[in-house]
């Protein structure tokens, strides 16, 4: 691989930063993930090709799993911001409100479940892009999609 190692941190970080923290449900525990990524990158640049971005999305999702499974997870509260300069205070709150709800219900899933829903419905990739991130079929990939989604609901009724 010829590119720049700072120019992947700063083409990737944000993606990498943003699947940790929906994966890990803490800022901190992100940022921490995302440093342990770009050090693999580093470690292993010879393994990217033209395109890392899958190969960065695989990586993000077995650190934060070897995170997971080392660390016990606590709560925390997101920061949310808002692109209007002067946001409304209640819609700063009900936003808020609505992203601890998903982080809480997303530390309900298993870590399978939690990895595919992110993938797949937050970060937008295809059932496809995700069976080959993880290395499963796509029925495997829709099926944990599907329960993970009927448990997400789930917690959100009785939340409400």
């Amino acid at each position: 691989m010829n590119r720049n190692p700072a120019e992947l941190v700063a083409a990737h970080h944000q993606m990498v930063l943003r699947t940790a923290y929906r994966l890990l449900g803490s800022l901190e525990d992100a940022q921490d993930a995302a440093q342990e990524v770009f050090l693999r990158v580093l470690k292993h640049q010879s393994s990217l090709g033209p395109e890392p971005k899958a190969w960065l999305y695989r990586v993000t999702v077995n650190v934060c799993n070897d995170y997971y499974r080392r660390a016990k997870r606590t709560s925390t509260e997101l920061t949310g911001e808002s692109a209007d300069p002067a946001p409304d205070p209640e819609q700063i709150l009900t936003l808020k409100e609505r992203r601890k709800l998903l982080l809480e219900a997303l530390g309900r899933l298993s870590p399978r479940e939690r990895i595919c829903v992110v993938l797949r419905d937050i970060e937008g990739l295809s059932t496809a892009e995700v069976a080959q991130i993880l290395d499963i079929e796509e029925t495997t990939v829709r099926g944990q999609i599907h329960t993970a989604r009927v448990k997400l609901a789930k917690y959100v009724r009785r939340a409400r």
